[in-house]
């Protein structure tokens, strides 16, 4: 490799990868081989294994950027405490707004490398895509953002103006374009939620309080996965999909010292809600043209057997024809070779 990489186009690395297998012929992946005869049963055939990753400086510490500031005015104030607070989600422009977005552009970079090897490869689409977040060991509050599958094409002429993605395996792929659908874009919804542990939330998680519902608490999951998903729905609206068939669903959750108490000079705690949602935004196609045929029924005795069974319902029968019955005689003897 000769000088440095801007982070436009593929990594040097990458595309010498990309250009050898084009050169070579030859194609990896991680299908099995239950995927791999899938994908070939619509029409379509694996090209090779892409990937894509980005690593980004990402600070998860609430405290000093504010992220998880829970938005409860009264945080912390003497006398206050009764007041019931409320869920700040990052879809409805919290303070978490600004840490959802560097993760989905983080998500982002590392799907359009991926997508730009399959187009490398002459690939329409990837499948089997797998994406992951996990700590870059060299630096603190580093994450590198990862996606890996199989780049395929279609056997046929008819094309797709983009390469697709999806999260689906082969035999998956393969059931939704016989169902008569197709994949579009993989796609990720992320929600952050925070939530001030109120007097009402104090009170029902004491021991002594006995069991019941923490209501401060499931309030705060139930808004923060309903954001996650409205998160997703928009994404798919915008790839102009039809619909989003769902991967995986995440949910953490946490404790952090409240940011506003802290100003008002008291201890007091915030939980905070992260949930994650995978799933590929897909749409319905028409197929042109008159419909298969399907498959005649052929019975497998012999003939020689069937016309013995129609001369004796013929000869039980009242009504008897004659001619038939003679017709078909004759035609047996051919087949036995007698007179």
């Amino acid at each position: 490799m000769s000088g440095e990489w801007t982070s436009a186009g593929l990594p040097p690395v990458a595309a010498a990868r990309t250009a050898e297998a084009r050169r070579s012929g030859t194609w990896s992946s991680a299908l099995s081989t239950g995927e791999f005869a899938a994908i070939r049963s619509v029409g379509f055939e694996p090209v090779g294994q892409v990937m894509g990753s980005a690593v980004y400086h990402v600070s998860r510490s609430g405290t000093y950027w504010g992220y998880y500031d829970c938005g409860h005015g009264y945080a912390g104030l003497m006398g206050r405490f009764d007041r019931v607070a409320n869920v700040a989600l990052s879809g409805q422009g919290a303070a978490s707004r600004a840490l959802v977005k560097v993760l989905m552009d983080a998500r982002h970079k590392a799907l359009e490398r991926m997508v730009a090897e399959c187009a490398a490869l002459g690939g329409d689409g990837v499948v089997a895509a797998n994406l992951t977040m996990a700590p870059f060991p060299a630096q603190p509050n580093c994450l590198e953002f990862q996606v890996i599958g199989t780049a395929v094409r279609a056997q046929g002429p008819v094309r797709p103006r983009q390469p697709f993605t999806t999260h689906l395996d082969g035999q998956g792929f393969a059931k939704l374009l016989a169902s008569g659908w197709v994949p579009v874009e993989l796609l990720v919804g992320i929600s952050i939620g925070v939530r001030h542990d109120d007097w009402e939330v104090y009170q029902q998680r004491r021991l002594s309080a006995g069991n019941q519902e923490v209501t401060g608490w499931s309030e705060l999951v139930n808004a923060t996965r309903h954001d996650a998903r409205a998160h997703l729905t928009r994404q798919a609206r915008d790839a102009g999909a039809q619909g989003v068939v769902l991967g995986s669903s995440d949910l953490r959750v946490w404790g952090e010292s409240c940011i506003r108490a802290k100003n008002n000079n008291s201890e007091q705690e915030d939980h905070v809600a992260e949930a994650t949602l995978v799933g590929s935004a897909i749409a319905s196609f028409t197929v042109t043209g008159s419909p298969a045929r399907t498959l005649s029924i052929m019975p497998l005795d012999s003939r020689r057997k069937r016309l013995r069974r129609r001369i004796e319902r013929e000869l039980g029968s009242y009504g008897t024809d004659p001619y038939e019955v003679r017709r078909m005689m004759t035609e047996l003897s051919e087949l036995d070779g007698t007179e």
